[in-house]
């Protein structure tokens, strides 16, 4: 775990919402099975394999060895949880976890929850795509964004704050399309957004009245039993991008599954949705560096054709 320690004894203070420690890209052998995340002010840290408490203890020391250094009047947070074929195991290991606990990242601000599930409200290998979808919005204002798969809505408190004109929200959970509404409160966002909280796939008819979009988002889970498998579910999503988007348009594709590559995405963009032009893949954040660009994160931009 030497890789993980080095990465404690060296890290900044953290503000922002950030990976700390990435041992999943495999740069780091041996520390393959750790993932450190900074929620200020709470630590979180992850073991994909089971753990003793000896290494625990270890990294406890290390973390507090820095945090005397970085805030020695501040009092150390962090939360342990062993991810271990198909369970989770969450502990509080130090301090405590403010309630509400909200971060922030590049100025947005999102309520997350750290003690519950595996995912906390905010995926922090997307910041890069967030960052896109700012500057892209920006560039392009009072565009109609359409979020499918919303999640918290992260994207849409972006897309909002750089002057999109209205954003639909789609997600067919509850509790996260409440977090998003909370989310968008948090950044004195009250209007300019919709939450529909249904199944994608039987809410096109709503969906395409509120269209044409000149964003159009998906970032889809790459398997959730029941609700989306990306083998079989992703070309429908594709061939209903030519007829939702307007003219110029651009559509984020995003996919995070390391067991199928880019070409997973563009082959069938190619077969499915040929009049979207590829521009660009997203770079991820450099800490989220993996020995293969093919597994890691991919975030992927088309555009529609012009009038």
């Amino acid at each position: 775990m030497q890789a993980l320690l080095h990465a404690i004894a060296t890290m900044a203070l953290p503000q922002d919402a950030q990976r700390v420690f990435h041992g999943r890209g495999g740069l780091h052998p041996g520390c393959e099975h750790w993932v450190l995340d900074a929620f200020p002010p709470v630590f979180v840290l992850t073991s994909f394999k089971p753990t003793t408490d000896d290494e625990l203890a270890t990294v406890h020391e290390a973390l507090q060895t820095r945090w005397q250094k970085l805030a020695p009047e501040q009092t150390l947070n962090w939360v342990f949880q062993c991810r271990h074929e198909s369970q989770t195991e969450t502990r509080l290991m130090s301090g405590a976890v403010p309630e509400p606990h909200v971060v922030t990242e590049q100025g947005a601000r999102y309520r997350v929850h750290v003690l519950k599930g595996q995912n906390h409200g905010l995926f922090l290998d997307m910041a890069e795509g967030r960052c896109w979808v700012r500057q892209h919005v920006a560039e392009h204002p009072k565009l109609k964004v359409l979020n499918l798969f919303a999640y918290t809505c992260a994207f849409s408190v972006v897309a909002q704050q750089a002057g999109a004109k209205h954003v639909v929200n789609v997600d067919m959970s509850h509790g996260a399309m409440a977090i998003g509404q909370q989310n968008h409160q948090l950044n004195g966002l009250m209007a300019g957004a919709s939450f529909l909280a249904h199944d994608i796939f039987k809410t096109w008819g709503k969906i395409s009245r509120s269209g044409p979009y000149g964003l159009i988002i998906v970032d889809p889970p790459s398997y959730q039993k029941g609700s989306f498998v990306a083998t079989k579910d992703y070309a429908r999503l594709m061939r209903r991008l030519p007829e939702l988007l307007a003219p110029g348009g651009h559509a984020l594709l995003c996919l995070n599954a390391p067991e199928l590559d880019l070409a997973f995405l563009q082959d069938q963009m190619q077969e499915l949705a040929p009049e979207l032009t590829f521009e660009q893949r997203v770079p991820n954040p450099a800490v989220f560096a993996d020995v293969s660009p093919e597994r890691s994160l991919k975030v992927l931009v088309y555009k529609a054709p012009e009038l």
